[in-house]
């Protein structure tokens, strides 16, 4: 049984491909909504590496869910591929009851290299700051435009 796993895990150690932006959308969530285009999830993504840089996200359920009661302001990126769908589903409703503008990008692996780091993660609140100010002003507008989930 040990020999079965191998190569899975070796297969594993060299990289798997890079999965495309139409071949993540397969492993949504039926909540992920709204979901950010091709477009704005790479504008996200870019915003979120610009964010850490500066250490202006914050990122995980837990520590996004505590700032969020705690009335912090920002753009809440949660990612669409995230099982069970209980541990994170009621942060959207939290942003809509504080008018925290979100949305859903494909891949928590993905969101989680966007922030700098080797793990998933499954939601990250981005800080507004002046370094980036540009860059996040033009996310936020086009989350904001988002149709919301009925």
């Amino acid at each position: 049984m040990a020999r079965e796993k191998q190569p899975e895990a070796a297969a594993d150690a060299e990289g798997t491909p890079e999965r495309s932006y139409r071949e993540q959308l397969d492993f949504l969530n039926p909540i992920a909504q709204p979901l950010a285009s091709r477009k704005l999830t790479r504008k996200l993504y870019k915003c979120i590496r610009k964010a850490a840089k500066h250490k202006q996200i914050r990122r995980g359920v837990k520590e996004v869910q505590k700032f969020i009661n705690k009335g912090e302001k920002g753009i809440t990126v949660l990612a669409g591929d995230t099982e069970p769908i209980d541990v994170y589903c009621h942060i959207p409703i939290m942003c809509e009851d504080r008018s925290i503008p979100y949305a859903y990008v494909p891949s928590k692996s993905d969101l989680g290299a966007a922030a700098g780091s080797k793990r998933p993660t499954c939601v990250i609140l981005i800080k507004p700051h002046e370094e980036y100010q540009e860059n996040y002003n033009e996310c936020l507008e086009e989350v904001a435009t988002l149709p919301l989930p009925l």
